[in-house]
C-alpha cells in the first residue's frame, strides 16, 4: 500500500509514497479514514517526501482526509513537499485550505 503512518501523542503522521492516482486512492482513503478514527489524533501530517505523481483523484483524497480530520478537531498541514507537487496543489488551491508546515523540526 503507498501509505505508511506514524501516531504519537495524538500526532498523526501519514507518509506518502509514489504516485498517488485514482487506482490507489480509494486504497489510501479507506486507510486513513480507519487510523483518524482510531487515534482521534489533535494533529495530522502528511508527509509528501516520497510523493513523485499526483492527480485530481489524489487531491479529492486529500481534501476528504482533511475533512475528516477537521471533523475530529485535529489541525491538518502538509511536510516535505517536492516543487511539483506544491505547484499542483497551489494550481487546485489545496494550499489556502491546508497549509505546508514550516519545517519538519517544529512539528515533531
Amino acid at each position: 500500500m503507498n501509505v505508511n503512518f506514524k501516531e504519537k501523542d495524538k500526532l498523526l503522521t501519514f507518509e506518502l509514497t509514489e504516485e498517488i492516482d485514482h487506482h490507489i486512492a480509494e486504497k489510501i482513503r479507506r486507510k486513513m479514514d480507519h487510523e483518524i478514527q482510531r487515534y482521534m489524533p489533535k494533529r495530522v501530517l502528511f508527509d509528501f517526501n516520497s510523493v513523485t505523481f499526483m492527480d485530481s483523484a489524489g487531491i479529492g483524497m486529500l481534501i476528504g482526509r482533511y475533512k475528516i480530520a477537521r471533523m475530529f478537531g485535529a489541525s491538518v498541514e502538509l511536510i516535505n513537499v517536492k516543487p511539483s507537487i506544491k505547484k499542483i496543489f497551489e494550481m487546485c488551491g489545496v494550499l489556502k485550505i491546508i497549509p505546508i508546515a514550516p519545517s519538519i523540526e517544529k512539528v515533531c
